[in-house]
């Protein structure tokens, strides 16, 4: 998603003791395998926070009336405006093994819903290169930035892989944010945040779906 880092990451190194995400989301993530057990597929579903919600809509002048719910030529307005990714974007999702991150696919299969206030958004993302049966698989959905945080609370949708199994593993936030806030501390003014690892924060905040497919 386009968004203004800079002014956030200043106000990060500055003030690390009020280092704290702006958009919430709760993140769905359902895998496709092939025949032969290998994953192809992430469908990723987001529902933005109520708050965040409200901006959009604010800004896209929807929901005139405020009752929560929008006309089809409203929802056709909205869907896809979280898709228009600049170059470069990874989707604020990796997959990866242990030899290499894997390239993943532009967003496809973009749908939208609006429900009591609150927006979801899903997308597939296609593996350039399908993982083979066996191979230990790890998902990180984050932002490198930690201006959107992205927590997962539904087990991981396997429907469409069933040879392949996933176990989420969440982040000791309270003490990743400890950490860098000591690291942050140590900086004088001439320092880059980069150094203290700053760019990784999304990466240490975010939860990690492990993910091992066996041959059907």
């Amino acid at each position: 998603m386009i968004r203004q880092l800079a002014p956030f990451l200043l106000t990060l190194w500055a003030a690390p003791l009020t280092a704290h995400p702006h958009v919430f989301i709760d993140t769905q993530l359902a895998l496709v395998a092939d025949d032969q057990g290998q994953l192809t597929h992430v469908r990723v579903t987001w529902q933005y926070d109520a708050l965040y919600s409200l901006l959009v809509t604010e800004d896209m002048a929807l929901d005139a009336d405020g009752d929560g719910t929008l006309t089809k030529a409203e929802l056709a307005a909205l869907n896809g405006f979280d898709m228009r990714w600049v170059d470069g974007f990874n989707g604020d999702l990796v997959v990866s093994t242990a030899a290499a991150n894997i390239p993943l696919s532009g967003p496809t299969g973009i749908a939208t819903q609006f429900d009591a206030g609150q927006i979801t958004t899903s997308h597939l993302r296609a593996l350039h290169t399908p993982v083979s049966a066996g191979t230990a698989i790890t998902i990180k959905p984050y932002d490198a930035t930690y201006y959107t945080a992205y927590d997962i609370t539904t087990k991981i949708d396997i429907a469409q892989a069933p040879s392949c199994r996933a176990r989420v593993e969440m982040p000791n936030v309270s003490a990743t944010m400890e950490a860098l806030q000591q690291q942050l501390a140590q900086l004088d003014a001439q320092s880059d945040p980069a150094d203290a690892g700053l760019p990784d924060i999304g990466a240490q905040m975010a939860p990690t779906v492990n993910v091992s497919c066996a041959a059907p």
